[in-house]
């Protein structure tokens, strides 16, 4: 028997697999790992599907946890640390947080995706990072099915990745993440779009900065219910002083973030576009005509066709500015 996938990736793929299970609760998650055939064939740990592309067919099983549920840990007159469970989509976590004056979730509103992923994948958006607020991760050893606890610092996080995405790949299942957050308010607005969307700072707040970048992102990125696509497609790269200095000097218009280290992150999405992509279609795919680092389904493309069209990106900008850009999205051959 074959399972449908298309309901469980965003950019609307029609694979398939082998078998998919969904487990609400630590016991499923165990027994299934547990099971021999689980353990036999290749297997797949999937949350929203919200950054994936199955180029083909899963030849395998698929473990779908959906644990839920949001746990007080403590509470202090400045701080409050909070439990998530791997199954809780993670912008209602963000709506829970500024909606009882928890702060540091805000800049990172409407991001697609569970708390599973959202910690696997370290995401970020607005001037802050998930690891920003992570105190520490509970997974499962899929290899003995033991519970264990990682802190921030063993956690490995850095740009779009963790030590779940790199080193310990397919090893661990996320099964929650407790959160610190702080119970004062202090504004991040580093990032200049959202300084000038805000506007009025006299009477700021989180709900205020929660709308400013909710209206952010629905200005430059498609709704998935509406086009299948999985969000940034690819990574900003960052460089070295040297690589700057020669990109500078080929494009006076560059766009680029001083980093700390004397490194530059560049904005694949302006490279993109510099390459002409942007709004490009070929076939049932193309780049988002808003934003050019969002790859779009726009009907019946094949997960295949979508990396191509994503392969024919790269190359391109490799041949103009000498950088290979690297997948943010998690691509499943």
């Amino acid at each position: 028997m074959k399972y449908k996938l298309k309901d469980y990736n965003t950019f609307n793929i029609n694979a398939t697999c082998r078998s998919l299970t969904i487990c609400t609760s630590v016991d499923e998650i165990q027994n299934c790992i547990n099971n021999k055939d689980f353990r036999q064939h290749p297997h797949l740990i999937l949350g929203e599907g919200s950054n994936i592309l199955f180029r083909k067919n899963f030849d395998g099983f698929i473990l779908k946890p959906e644990l839920k549920g949001i746990d007080k840990i403590s509470e202090s007159e400045n701080n409050i640390t909070l439990k998530v469970f791997n199954g809780e989509i993670w912008d209602n976590l963000a709506q829970f947080c500024v909606k009882n004056h928890y702060y540091g979730i805000e800049n990172l509103s409407l991001i697609p995706g569970n708390i599973g992923a959202a910690t696997f994948q370290n995401i970020g958006a607005y001037g802050v990072e998930i690891q920003d607020i992570i105190q520490e991760v509970e997974a499962i050893n899929i290899e003995s099915g033991d519970i264990e606890i990682f802190t921030k610092d063993q956690c490995n996080f850095n740009y779009r990745t963790s030590i779940f995405k790199n080193v310990l790949k397919d090893k661990y299942l996320i099964i929650s993440t407790t959160f610190n957050l702080s119970k004062v308010f202090q504004p991040n607005l580093e990032y200049s779009g959202l300084r000038e969307e805000i506007k009025d700072e006299k009477n700021l707040s989180a709900q205020t900065i929660r709308v400013a970048v909710i209206k952010l992102r629905k200005s430059k990125l498609p709704d998935t219910d509406e086009i299948g696509n999985a969000g940034s497609f690819f990574k900003n790269p960052i460089v070295t002083k040297q690589k700057f200095l020669e990109l500078f000097s080929g494009f006076a218009d560059l766009k680029y973030y001083q980093i700390p280290n004397d490194q530059y992150k560049i904005p694949a999405g302006w490279m993109i576009e510099k390459c002409g992509w942007k709004g490009k279609r070929i076939g049932n795919v193309g780049t988002y005509p808003k934003q050019a680092l969002v790859i779009v389904n726009y009907g019946n493309a094949s997960g295949e066709d979508i990396y191509q069209f994503s392969q024919q990106i790269k190359n391109s900008v490799h041949k103009t500015f000498g950088i290979w850009l690297e997948e943010e999205v998690r691509i499943i051959p």
